[in-house]
């Protein structure tokens, strides 16, 4: 995959996590997930679009965590 734009969404395939690309550096990304929390770094090896399902499931954990209280 060519290095996402900064500012899409990608699934990290080996974290199975959706994130949105901050910063890029070489064959790294910088990703922050949806709803904030703990950037973290992913290959871009690893990454690929997230499709428009998972940006909704993503966003959906996170306000459900976050109606629970575990989530800011």
């Amino acid at each position: 995959m060519n290095r996402p734009p900064l500012g899409s969404f990608v699934m990290d395939t080996l974290r199975a996590r959706v994130g949105k690309v901050v910063a890029a550096d070489g064959d790294r990304l910088r990703l922050l997930p949806i709803g904030g929390g703990g950037k973290w770094d992913c290959a871009t090896g690893a990454a690929r679009p997230a499709t428009v399902t998972e940006r909704l499931s993503a966003a959906t954990a996170y306000l459900n965590a976050r109606s629970r209280g575990e989530a800011v």
